[in-house]
């Protein structure tokens, strides 16, 4: 039998450029940081109010990485073997240089642990009550500093010790642990001459098994309507000072520039009202939202929590929380029924209106399955008349496409191949030439985008992947070239996990920074 023949069309989209202070452009979140400050640049520096809940020695490692990054810090000298330049590596300039804001170290409101309540609370024989015992030590440190006193706080810091990520997460082993006997037995089930434990377990005698057992998700699930928190291991904040019996620090990190530049990205983001670059070619009226889809766990009913992130030109997002139900119809299809997909789209384009003044002119569904009839029917009459809705579909590939370059070097990140009008690859990771390099492990993978759905007439293909593009580069908990994924879908996992924690309810609309 015999093919007709196609052309299929192949483009290289041109790298997203980010806009900074003075309305300054470039590619690099750190070179724009280094050479312009960040887009809403203060006149005068701007002194952040910082809380740090940690042991002693977690403070007093968090208080010496703050007077590191107040100065430069250098990347460290090429390894035997390395690349000399290492264009993707930069150097630290310090944090009101580059960002235009400051903390006195000597002035943070710490609320400190004792290591030896983290270390039995971690051993507890049950590991729900275990790791909701160690959430509760922190969380209840920073509700009892917002009871008792009146300095507000723009940011938690929790530094935590390692024995933190090796034992309250829902893969830790704890073998060879001495376990220590809590409220429940290993069951789950409480032994009858124990009181019931005050203040998690004499509320909700069920409640912390309705969670996952995971420090990071419950931490954050419990401090969305306080204020954004950032989780540091202790290691993070010097390496060197934790090392085994042959010498070596006991987990690899990135440099100590690099360090700084992610951490300081989210300091500032999550403490400034808006955040430190845009992307600058933008068109106006524009709205951008992921859908976000969580089964519930231990749910008898085998329910989902469904979830919005918005995201705008200025790059700024917020999670909206929608209705929990029976949106799992597939072993990875997702679909809510046409009630629940409007009230969520609804709650959308209000927040839109609030600070617009009218609806956007586009509204971009990213999602990573297909829409049924009626739920895209009910997405429709949720929006305004004049507002375009377009479904896209982004699914991550594994090998099913490759392209090379010059034969077998990486290809140019943005190559896109355009199989017809709906239907198209781009590879949102490859060779950069500003970096001089690939960071990848392996040959890069396209994505495989799908126009699904329009109200209105569909858009062109390349304005859809120029907007994909643009979208790899807002992610402002880091301070890295781009992702791999829009931000639209990149933090979907996490964003659902941490909406299906049951302290997670109340954040029905929330911004995208007490998530991250």
């Amino acid at each position: 039998m015999k093919f007709p023949e196609r052309t299929l069309q192949v483009l290289h989209l041109q790298e997203p450029r980010l806009e900074f202070g003075s309305g300054q452009t470039t590619a690099h979140p750190k070179d724009g940081l280094f050479l312009y400050g960040p887009h809403e640049k203060a006149k005068r520096s701007i002194a952040i109010r910082v809380g740090v809940v940690a042991t002693v020695d977690g403070a007093k490692l968090f208080r010496s990485w703050l007077a590191q990054i107040k100065k430069r810090v250098e990347v460290p000298p090429p390894k035997r073997g390395e690349k000399q330049d290492r264009l993707h590596l930069a150097n630290f300039p310090g944090l009101e240089e580059a960002f235009g804001i400051t903390v006195n170290e000597n002035e943070l409101v710490t609320c400190t642990l004792e290591y030896k309540a983290i270390d039995e609370a971690s051993r507890t024989v049950n590991q729900h009550e275990s790791v909701a015992k160690v959430v509760h030590l922190y969380t209840d440190r920073i509700r009892r500093h917002i009871q008792n006193e009146e300095r507000a706080i723009d940011v938690w810091i929790l530094v935590v010790p390692e024995i933190v990520y090796e034992r309250c997460t829902p893969k830790a082993k704890r073998t060879g642990l001495p376990l220590v006997r809590g409220d429940f037995g290993k069951k789950q089930k409480r032994p009858t001459d124990i009181p019931l434990l005050q203040g998690i377990v004499d509320q909700e005698p069920e409640g912390i098994f309705e969670d996952v057992p995971d420090f990071h998700r419950q931490v954050k699930a419990a401090c969305l309507t306080i204020a954004p928190t950032q989780v540091l291991r202790e290691t993070t904040l010097n390496p060197e000072a934790f090392k085994n019996s042959a010498g070596f620090p006991i987990r690899r990190t990135q440099d100590a520039a690099t360090v700084a530049w992610n951490l300081t990205t989210g300091l500032y983001y999550k403490t400034q009202p808006a955040p430190p670059w845009r992307l600058h070619e933008v068109r106006p009226g524009v709205c951008y939202i992921g859908l976000v889809y969580k089964n519930l766990p231990n749910d008898p009913n085998g329910h989902a929590c469904c979830a919005a992130q918005m995201f705008l030109n200025e790059g700024d997002g917020v999670v909206f929380r929608g209705a929990n139900g029976p949106w799992r119809t597939g072993d990875y299809e997702y679909h809510l029924q046409p009630p629940a997909a409007k009230a969520l789209l609804e709650k959308v384009l209000a927040t839109y209106a609030e600070k617009h003044k009218e609806p956007p002119k586009e509204l971009f569904i990213h999602g990573q399955t297909s829409f049924r009839d009626d739920e895209w029917k009910a997405f429709e009459e949720a929006a305004p008349t004049d507002t375009n809705v377009v479904g896209v579909r982004i699914k991550n590939t594994h090998g099913e496409n490759k392209l090379f370059r010059d034969g077998d070097y990486p290809v140019l990140r943005g190559t896109a191949l355009i199989l017809d009008d709906r239907n198209a690859n781009i590879w949102t990771t490859g060779y950069v030439p500003q970096l001089d390099t690939y960071i990848g492990p392996e040959t890069p993978n396209p994505l495989f985008i799908t126009l699904l759905r329009s109200k209105q007439a569909m858009p062109p293909m390349q304005r859809v992947l120029e907007d994909i593009m643009g979208l790899t580069k807002i992610n402002y908990n880091s301070c890295n070239f781009n992702d791999g994924l829009p931000v639209t879908v990149r933090f979907a996992k996490m964003v659902g996990e941490v909406l299906v924690m049951g302290s997670a309810k109340g954040a029905e609309r929330q911004p995208f920074k007490f998530y991250v």
